[in-house]
């Protein structure tokens, strides 16, 4: 029988979020690229909360747009409802989440990866990966192409495994177990065992997501109407702002009480998270509800979001109350809940289990340190969220395109994107559970707002062939002119005129002493850029995007300021690279844990080196010494 054999420079495994980041970055660079689903209904596909952005996802969300992803413009045209969080709070931890039509997003992103060129879809299972030796006396191998179930084979230079949570999959409902992927879709049962003859290590994480109700059988007037803003505030850079002036669908909340909890403590034992049925590790930061009852017994009730799943549905998204409970008891501790009363399940609410990789095995590049040109992305590698899972196939396919073409590939440290800090802490910190991109991860989250995305990432886009020339110059005249407003804001001083005196009493703050300049009043709490309009008369016509950096530039100067002196320091340890051959057996001065991690992880910098988990400031210290030493005899 004659072999069915195609060629392509890379192939894309899965079509989630990360694999349709990854397909679509290196189409667009250019390369003849194929990505492989197992089923094409499932692309870009929401089977949990059908929601993009939140807190600091929506931080992700933005700078994947400002790079040149996908994600920000298909959620713009495909939103029920947007909402910028945290208001309340400072910049560093506004977010923007927008309530997705999850049919209409999926629909909206296959039409984008159909009509891309350079760019073919493939409906079939990958079950194995071609390897070779590479004959350089490192033991490494390289990816060579992959073979298909019906038993065909792609060549290619490149791969990048987007396998999300599809890998020997199994669902869970009470004691019902299912051999499929999310959503009752067919999972993948064959690659696994390819994988660890590969030599890549898996381990088993688990996720869950509740039930879906008919909108019919739920009682809203006992909740509370959950408005988006009356102003939406688009993702995208490219998305014209008037655009996205929609008519929004409301959201809904209500509470657990301890009727809702009874019936959770009396059935525990039905729950395959307590009867020792699960075996992977789930999620700390969006546990189940029979989690939250367990753990955090001394809450009398906990939240419960009732959200629409899309414009031409009836079926409702309950948030916060993820479960693997029978269904008969799912049902009547639903029951229990205001407004659900008389609720009918349309989708019961379910665990999933799957394998996924240690990331460790991983470059910051997202490339297996072992095999070249294999990359990993996605909850593959132990995130969890639509939002961080697109990031990394983002990197993961400018990083195998640059390598193919033999450039040097892109890594965003932690003071350049939360992207940076999202696959930092995969590779280098050891995560016995699913990842979650949090604002409190990010130390230098003041610099890394979502509102300056454009500004600190624009240009990587350009460099890397995804951003357009047009989009590069519009942000640099956008930087420029961010510049130039506050000089002027600066040097210009206002006397301590009647006029002045009077607009300053109007504002609730205290009467000029002497001149000063607008952005010495900017900084009190009480003035904004746009408040100072009737005492600034030479202002200049501004867009509301360069208003709002310039907004945020001066009020927050000093601490700006501060958090650049720190990633300048945090830069000086990033620079100090590890040599690729460095045998930490030699270093006798270092504790047995700390060779044994730093071996493990093979970090690149000493920077890398200090935050690997059992590495002590000690040990970094005569590491130091060590490399300098070395550098002496070379």
């Amino acid at each position: 029988m004659p072999e069915f054999r195609e060629r392509a420079d890379v192939c894309v495994i899965g079509a989630g979020h990360a694999g349709c980041e990854a397909a679509l970055a290196c189409a667009r660079m250019g390369l003849e690229t194929v990505i492989f689903t197992v089923n094409v209904e499932s692309i870009a596909m929401m089977p949990c909360n059908p929601h993009i952005g939140g807190s600091s996802k929506g931080h992700l969300v933005r700078e994947i747009d400002a790079l040149g992803g996908e994600m920000g413009k298909n959620i713009d045209k495909t939103f029920l409802q947007s909402k910028m969080l945290n208001k309340s709070k400072g910049p560093a931890v506004h977010s923007l989440r927008c309530q997705a039509d999850k049919a209409e997003y999926s629909r909206s992103m296959r039409m984008i990866l159909e009509n891309q060129e350079n760019l073919t879809i493939k409906q079939t299972e990958v079950c194995e990966l071609l390897l070779e030796d590479i004959d350089d006396g490192s033991g490494k191998k390289r990816i060579v192409g992959v073979k298909i179930l019906t038993g065909g084979i792609y060549e290619c230079k490149a791969a990048i495994l987007c396998t999300g949570t599809y890998l020997n999959a199994r669902c869970l409902c009470g004691e019902a177990i299912t051999y499929t992927g999310p959503n009752g879709m067919q999972s993948s049962t064959h690659l696994s065992k390819a994988l660890e003859d590969a030599g890549i290590k898996l381990r088993r994480f688990k996720t869950g997501t509740p039930a879906r109700m008919d909108r019919r059988s739920i009682d809203f007037s006992k909740m509370e109407e959950q408005f988006g803003d009356e102003r939406v505030i688009p993702f995208s850079y490219e998305t014209d702002p008037e655009d996205v002036q929609i008519r929004q669908e409301s959201c809904y909340l209500t509470y657990t009480n301890e009727g809702t909890h009874d019936i959770i403590r009396a059935n525990l034992d039905r729950s395959p998270i307590y009867a020792g049925v699960i075996e992977g590790t789930g999620p700390r930061y969006c546990p189940s509800i029979e989690d939250k009852v367990v753990k955090f017994s001394d809450k009398t009730r906990h939240q419960v979001f009732i959200e629409p799943e899309g414009k031409y549905t009836n079926e409702m998204y309950v948030d916060g109350m993820s479960s693997s409970l029978p269904e008969d008891v799912q049902l009547a501790m639903y029951r229990t809940v205001p407004g659900l009363e008389n609720c009918n399940i349309v989708r019961n609410a379910y665990a999933i289990e799957y394998d996924c990789i240690d990331p460790g095995q991983l470059y910051l590049t997202l490339e297996f340190k072992h095999i070249q040109g294999l990359f990993s992305a996605g909850q593959f590698n132990g995130s969890s969220g639509y939002e961080e899972a697109a990031a990394q196939g983002l990197m993961a396919g400018i990083n195998a395109v640059r390598e193919i073409q033999g450039k040097e590939q892109i890594v965003l440290d932690r003071s350049e994107a939360y992207i940076g800090v999202l696959i930092d802490d995969l590779v280098t910190k050891e995560n016995t559970e699913p990842y979650r991109m949090m604002t409190s991860r990010a130390e230098y989250r003041l610099l890394l707002r979502q509102d300056n995305a454009d500004l600190r990432l624009r240009k990587i886009g350009y460099e890397a062939g995804l951003i357009s020339r047009e989009q590069y110059e519009k942000v640099c005249e956008k930087e420029k002119q961010i510049e130039e407003e506050i000089k002027r804001l600066k040097k210009t001083v206002v006397g301590a005129s009647k006029e002045v005196q009077e607009f300053m009493i109007s504002m609730g703050s205290s009467p000029l002493r002497t001149g000063a300049s607008l952005a010495e009043i900017m900084c009190r709490p009480e003035f904004t850029y746009e408040s100072l309009a009737p005492i600034d008369k030479e202002r200049p016509v501004l867009s509301d995007a360069v208003i709002e950096q310039v907004n945020i530039s001066v009020k927050y100067e000093g601490y700006i300021e501060r958090q650049i002196r720190q990633v300048e320091q945090f830069k000086k340890m990033e620079k100090r690279l590890i040599p690729a051959d460095i045998c930490y057996e030699d270093i006798s001065g270092i504790r047995i844990e700390a060779r044994q991690k730093l071996a493990k992880h093979r970090p690149v910098s000493v920077g890398q080196a200090s935050r690997i988990s059992g590495v002590s400031p000690a040990d970094i210290s005569v590491l130091l010494v060590y490399i300098e030493q070395m550098r002496r005899t070379v």
